[in-house]
């Protein structure tokens, strides 16, 4: 009855855990979900972007990130920072103001929120009187000038938002400064654009939406020029020198008009079409920017002809005879020009365009001819083909580092030269300790390399497998090719590409072997990939070798997709990552499980009926078992044909319930030669069964081996170990089932001198059948001083102790329900930690990961990082299985960020907080990516342009922090806030996932979510 005490207090190994373990989210990597608003500070040169949940994130210098949430969680209409300060003022569309400060405090910046406003209207007035439509920040920083639906400009004083209402600007007021001819034309409405004098601050430009713009004198309260446009006002620009006005308008036409103290009401200088003379589409913005070559930069948002192209969404660029027309695979939420930040400047001067799409940031250099894309250092569109898994390598050599940024630069010779121009404030953080690589997979069979070392996720490589493949598209093709002739002048731009050519295509696994450069991917249609590390251009055939997976099976009919057709004959390769074996498992079923072991050169790969094993140095086929149960006819189905699939899972659920409710039940009759069968003697389980439980223990019912997906291998690992005796080590091969089978193959892999010449050979040695029949999800082997075993290689590059193979091995079965430890070679259980029992949580990740302390240097402890389906992370202890510490993560709710989660070997995860962001968190109070930066006001930047370079520098700096929390006690931090919506459709889909296993997509999405937090600090050091 030892295991039902509880142990006592250890104030040592307390304040050993904490040197060890503390919870943070540090950052959000990526893209904001639903961007509804831009701002930029050409002082600052800070960019901000505004979101339909709330959010507010600020970005300047690489590795200088700010992050606000509004407390009303209301979408962000309007973001304007104030001329010269570290202040901004959004917008939200519950007409709301609110004032934002970066404030110095400690050495660092935080954003923080001052003060928030409503403007009021007299009483029973209606709402459109006092319905904010434009917001102009004065460049006295000292008022804001509010256009709203009644066509009334209220004047409001910061930072106190004190509605000054003796400077209100009526339309009344303005209607009786006006010739009698404009006065019956109604030509108020609502204000849609105010504009401050470039040159005099005394004067304001108010456009009305039926067409009318006016000049008023702030001091005089009159009426200096006005102009009468007879189409409906869309915005207007103010040349730099203040003697010309360009307007834009609802039928796709923008006019320039001569301001002029002569004539009140002047014709305009030119009127113009783009794109007529056919119906177009409004020009909703327009920027008429003044160059030293004498001719104006246009820059416009719409104007398309409205039959043909008015599905699109483009911004116009002319300068000098040229015209493009940027085409964006999403909508534009906003767009702003980079120009001479010196108000005392004679020209603009512009050198680049920012465009804020609802799906990506693109930036165009404007100085370099033909106008190419300028690489982003971050708000990287990670969902440019919808996320299906991620693969996370730590420590990466550098060799293998640079030849991965070498082949990812022969790829973006498209992109400007020119230094990122979003450069402001500064990072104060260290350079990141290591080099870390997160891979993620893709819908469209890509797969991206990005550099996860600090705050800033680079991509520095993409992999495409659909070149092996034959689809319905020509891999060559351009999807911006475009005639020279055409009109209009289209040119596609930006990454986001959501549509896939098959679905057949998708990456489910991917397995990186960081020291041979061996790599490894798996897709949806039951296709492995091996791929090699080549320098140089290649073409050669990939060998195609055919699994059957069901070859001694009868009776089976597969129903779901088809596999994919290779390509025949040689195919062309660019340098980098480059396939030369195709292993096909038959049926093409999604590939649940994947393992590479570099050093033994074999690969092993595992789906819903079963897994085998494959040598790719003799590309030949070592083995392959069939772990179907003849009652399995879901597995038959595929992933892509579920329309009665959902009906079947619910269905046996509910009979699994009506079986759980049955008091006495037969068992299973003994398994075969050599199985191992958990538990004891009938007369020891009698007796368990009749003991009264512990308190917070509670009953669970095993399993029945006639559910669904049984045979589904969940995971996949190889190791060098006692397997059949204890006095000869061999390398082995362990496969987890979903029925809770673990299969346990003992491998010979010749020496090397004849490895060519003689095959790989295996045979079954063990097979373990959990009692409960849960799922298993994790299996590992520790050394005689229980330590993991090292991966391959990693002792030959003297980057791990050699693993002690004197004392006995233990296996670590991992199963949704509990842990257990057996002694090796004998399989006998030593230690379990029953977690469903405990907690009624069930695991979905585990890990296993070093947390170094973070006050001697050379002390490390090895553990599991465990999530559950509760959204919570727990570190359990090895090999004792102590649980030492557990944080709430992520919402239960989410179910999509649950299944997307990814631990690295150092204690930090990374999961989707939507179809575009990844968050960042650490476990580990050693290893922390968080962000120590600066923005000052009064720091004398220079303003001008950027030079060319070689494109975007390594990211050095770290993120924001958001909440911690630890075991009761809260690190300081700024506010965090989840959103996840939750329907039927995702309470269904958590069901039919826990019968298929995680073989969905990360990237079906139907939740929101923002987490944010202010206080900044640096991480590894102790409190």
């Amino acid at each position: 009855m030892r295991r039902f005490l509880r142990p006592g207090h250890d104030p040592a190994r307390e304040r050993l855990k904490r040197d060890l373990f503390q919870f943070n989210k540090t950052v959000e990597h990526g893209f904001p979900h639903q961007p509804s608003a831009l701002g930029y500070s050409p002082s600052l040169r800070i960019l901000a972007i505004g979101t339909r949940s709330g959010a507010i994130k600020l970005y300047g210098a690489p590795g200088v990130e700010f992050m606000g949430l509004h407390r009303e969680n209301n979408a962000v209409v309007q973001i304007h920072f104030l001329p010269g300060q570290c202040q901004l003022v959004t917008l939200l569309d519950d007409n709301s103001l609110h004032l934002w400060s970066l404030k110095v405090k400690g050495g660092v910046s935080e954003l923080q929120e001052d003060e928030s406003f409503t403007l009021r209207g007299p009483p029973g007035a209606a709402p459109s009187a006092t319905q904010i439509t434009v917001v102009l920040p004065h460049s006295s920083c000292q008022l804001l000038y509010l256009g709203t639906e009644s066509g009334s400009v209220f004047v409001v004083q910061l930072p106190a938002f004190r509605a000054l209402e003796d400077q209100t600007i009526s339309s009344d007021a303005v209607l009786q400064r006006l010739p009698e001819e404009v006065r019956h034309r109604r030509a108020f409405e609502m204000v849609e654009a105010l504009q401050e004098h470039p040159r005099d601050p005394k004067q304001i430009l108010i456009g009305y939406s039926r067409g009318l713009v006016v000049i008023w004198d702030l001091q005089g309260s009159c009426v200096l020029c006005h102009f009468l446009s007879s189409q409906q006002l869309e915005n207007v620009c103010w040349q730099r020198d203040g003697h010309l006005i360009v307007s834009c308008h609802s039928d796709g036409s923008y006019c320039q008009w001569p301001v002029s103290s002569d004539t009140l009401q002047p014709e305009p200088l030119h009127s113009c079409v783009p794109y007529g003379p056919f119906p177009c589409k409004a020009i909703t913005k327009i920027f008429w920017l003044t160059t030293k070559q004498g001719l104006p930069f246009t820059i416009f948002q719409g104007g398309m002809p409205r039959a043909s192209y008015g599905d699109r969404h483009c911004i116009s660029v002319i300068h000098n005879g040229q015209q493009t027309a940027f085409d964006f695979t999403s909508r534009v939420i906003d767009f702003t020009v980079l120009i001479e930040a010196n108000p005392e400047a004679a020209l603009d001067d512009p050198y680049a365009l920012v465009v804020l799409a609802e799906e990506e940031l693109v930036v165009i250099d404007l100085q370099t001819a033909g106008w190419p894309p300028v690489q982003p250092p971050y708000l990287a569109s990670l969902h440019c083909s919808a996320i299906t898994c991620s693969h996370h390598v730590s420590n990466i050599p550098l060799k293998l580092w640079e030849r991965i940024i070498a082949a990812g630069s022969r790829q973006n010779t498209h992109f400007s030269t020119m230094e990122w121009p979003i450069d402001g404030g500064t990072s104060l953080a260290p350079a990141p300790p290591q080099r870390d690589l997160l891979l993620t997979g893709h819908e469209d069979g890509t797969v991206r390399f990005w550099d996860a070392s600090g705050v800033c996720l680079r991509l520095l490589y993409k992999l495409s497998t659909v070149r092996v493949f034959l689809t319905d598209t020509d891999p060559n093709e351009s999807l911006s090719a475009q005639g020279e002739d055409e009109w209009p002048p289209l040119r596609k731009v930006g990454s986001f590409d959501p549509y896939s050519d098959d679905p057949r295509l998708g990456i489910q696994k991917i397995f990186l072997c960081r020291y041979s450069g061996y790599l490894a991917v798996a897709g949806t249609a039951g296709q492995v990939l091996v791929l090699e590390l080549n320098d140089e251009a290649a073409e050669h055939a990939v060998e195609q070798v055919e699994a059957d997976l069901l070859q001694d099976q009868e009776g089976y009919r597969w129903k779901g997709h088809e596999r994919l057709c290779a390509r025949p004959g040689p195919v062309h390769f660019e340098p980098g990552f480059q396939p030369f074996v195709l292993v096909q498992c038959q049926p093409p079923a999604v590939v649940t499980s994947l393992a590479l072991h570099s050093e033994w050169r074999l690969v092993a790969f595992g789906t819903s009926h079963g897994f085998g094993l494959f040598d790719h140095q003799q590309r030949r086929q070592v083995f392959v078992k069939c772990t179907l149960h003849p009652n399995d006819q879901l597995a038959l189905e595929g992933p892509l044909s579920r329309v009665k699939s959902l009906k079947k899972s619910l269905r046996q659920s509910f009979r699994r319930i009506r079986r759980s409710r049955v008091s006495s039940r037969k068992r299973r009759p003994a398994g075969p030669p050599g199985e191992v069968q958990e538990g004891s003697s009938r007369a020891e389980r009698t007796g368990l069964q009749n003991m009264e439980l512990a308190p917070v223990q509670r009953k669970i019912e095993a399993r029945s081996a006639e559910d669904s997906f049984t045979g589904f291998v969940r995971t996949l690992y190889f190791a060098d170990t006692y397997l059949r005796d204890s006095s000869r080590h061999c390398p082995s091969l362990w496969a987890g089932t979903n029925g809770g089978t673990v299969y346990a193959f003992a491998l010979r892999v010749p020496p090397a001198e004849r490895r060519m010449d003689e095959p790989v050979r295996a045979e079954q040695a063990k097979e373990i059948q959990l009692m409960h029949r849960a799922p298993v999800v994790g299996i590992l082997v520790l050394d005689g001083h229980s330590v993991p075993l090292p991966e391959p290689l990693e002792v030959a590059h003297d980057l791990s102790k050699s693993p002690d193979m004197q004392g006995s091995h233990q296996l670590l079965v991992v199963s949704e329900e509990q842990f257990k430890v057996f002694a090796l070679p004998k399989v006998s259980a030593r230690l379990k930690l029953k977690l469903t029992a405990l907690e009624g949580s069930r695991v979905r990740r585990v890990s296993a990961a070093r947390f170094g302390s973070c006050r001697a240097e050379d002390y490390g402890e090895h553990h599991l990082a465990v999530l559950t389906n509760l959204g919570d992370i727990q570190v359990v202890s090895l090999p004792l299985l102590k649980p030492q510490v557990r944080y709430s993560c992520i919402r239960r709710e989410d179910v999509s960020g649950i299944a997307s989660c990814v631990f690295t070997k150092y204690g930090q995860g990374f999961y989707l907080i939507s179809p575009s962001e990844f968050e960042r968190f650490s476990l580990s109070t050693k290893w922390l990516v968080e962000p120590r930066c600066l923005v000052d006001s009064a720091e004398t930047k220079n303003h001008s342009r950027p030079r060319d370079g070689s494109g975007p520098e390594k990211a050095s700096g770290k993120a924001r922090n958001s909440g911690s929390q630890s075991d009761g006690e809260e690190r300081r931090s700024g506010p965090v806030m989840e959103h996840a919506l939750l329907n039927d459709e995702r309470v269904l889909k958590e069901i039919q996932s826990t019968l298929e296993g995680d073989r969905g997509s990360c990237g079906d999405w139907r939740s929101q979510r923002v987490a944010v937090g202010y206080g900044l600090s640096n991480g590894g050091g102790c409190s």
